[in-house]
């Protein structure tokens, strides 16, 4: 029953981090009179999981994305036999919210056509907000999660001030969609990707494989790092 808690949460947190995130998104651009903009989308993404860091944190650790499971488990924070679990339940929660904000956005008078509104699916070249190439947008993720997951791993640490750290992850996630969201949309999240992009279909498909390669290098990586900065940290198997 525990570990069925923890998957329960975690798809619920990925529902909510995919909804209110790429939610946010799409209904500014269907509405540009009350859009929302650049900084409106990031803060989104950054209270999403500020939020559930609060309201799920305690149930399952709240990792909402497969390349923050990955990046603890390269930190020996978490165990690598409960990454399947956990990755599946991300995956799952992001389709379904992508499924609900399809839904509600065929429910216009002029309906909704996924593979032409984009779901805020991510992408490069021309489907990039900026026209950023596949270099720039794999040296993007990459840096960008190593980023996210470097914040993760400090503010959850056993010396860092405790009952605080979903501030400084909420905060961090909303920096790095700032500077990311020209650039690919900004991943940093393979659930995040995946969802949207099972609607779309097409070139978000044939390009998806960057938003789950980049950010689980950037992830790893950081994890890497993270366990020799916080070297004498509780360890798992």
């Amino acid at each position: 029953m525990t570990s069925m808690r923890k998957l329960v949460a975690e798809f619920v947190g990925t529902f909510v981090l995919v909804f209110g995130g790429c939610g946010s998104a799409v209904f500014s651009a269907a509405f540009p009179a009350v859009g929302i903009g650049l900084l409106g989308v990031s803060l989104a993404f950054g209270l999403t999981v500020l939020g559930c860091a609060y309201g799920l944190g305690h149930v399952s650790g709240c990792h909402l994305n497969p390349a923050v499971t990955v990046g603890l488990c390269a930190a020996k924070r978490f165990a690598w036999k409960d990454l399947p679990g956990y990755v599946a339940a991300q995956l799952a929660g992001g389709i379904v919210a992508a499924a609900a904000l399809v839904i509600l956005l065929k429910g216009r008078p002029e309906g909704y056509d996924a593979a032409v509104g984009g779901l805020a699916a991510n992408g490069f070249g021309e489907h990039s907000p900026g026209h950023y190439g596949l270099g720039a947008a794999l040296v993007a993720e990459v840096i960008l999660t190593f980023i996210f997951l470097t914040v993760i791993l400090g503010a959850t640490s056993k010396r860092a001030v405790a009952g605080f750290a979903g501030i400084p992850i909420g905060l961090t996630l909303t920096l790095v969609h700032l500077v990311g969201i020209p650039i690919t949309n900004l991943s940093v999240n393979p659930a995040r990707s995946t969802g949207p992009a099972i609607f779309v279909g097409g070139w978000a498909l044939e390009q998806l494989w960057l938003f789950w390669v980049a950010p689980i290098v950037g992830a790893a990586a950081a994890g890497l790092l993270g366990a020799w900065l916080h070297e004498g940290e509780p360890r798992v198997s």
